[in-house]
């Protein structure tokens, strides 16, 4: 067996391997797997995720390409964090949030892939 240590650098390490560590970490230390429902159509990605006791005030949900971050504010009476990578990036201006008894129901719309391809011309 050959063992060969490695860098982690941002050249070389891909975005599925720090989604996965923070993934390994938030449910290491929260004690349970928070799955969301999940449910999709041609537009949009709906997920539902249980946040009892916490208020409108006190969450924030963060979008960054196909990432959606949720954490709750430091003076909330519960603590929460969570990140969840999608398949595509989001459409931020058609997304809406919803909390109702607890549940966070966000609607995420897919961004429409725009192409850069450009035609070079043969001389």
């Amino acid at each position: 067996m050959f063992f060969a240590p490695t860098l982690r650098t941002a050249r070389f390490a891909p975005r599925s391997y720090d989604r996965a560590f923070e993934r390994f970490v938030n449910e290491a230390f929260t004690g349970a797997h928070r799955s969301p429902l999940v449910e999709q159509d041609d537009k949009s990605w709906t997920l539902s995720v249980d946040v009892p006791g916490l208020s409108r005030e006190d969450l924030t949900i963060g979008i960054e390409g196909a990432v959606v971050r949720i954490d709750s504010k430091a003076e909330a009476k519960r603590q929460f964090k969570a990140a969840y990578e999608l398949p595509q990036d989001i459409d931020v201006g058609t997304s809406e949030a919803r909390l109702e008894n607890g549940v966070l129901t966000l609607k995420l719309g897919k961004k429409v892939p725009v192409s850069q391809v450009s035609e070079l011309q043969i001389s």
